[in-house]
């Protein structure tokens, strides 16, 4: 697997809560969800990465 990008992302506080508890609800960290909605939001835009 290739190396993981960083990447410094600043949220509402609102968001990040709303984001939190929803890591929480489906047993994710907080980086993981913000991973899977982004991964979710390219695929729904016919962009999803070619190298999954």
């Amino acid at each position: 697997m290739a190396e993981r990008k960083k990447l410094l992302l600043r949220l509402d506080p609102a968001v990040h809560d709303a984001i939190a508890k929803w890591a929480a609800d489906d047993l994710r960290s907080i980086n993981a969800q913000i991973e899977y909605a982004l991964r979710r939001a390219l695929d729904e835009a016919g962009r999803k990465p070619k190298a999954d």
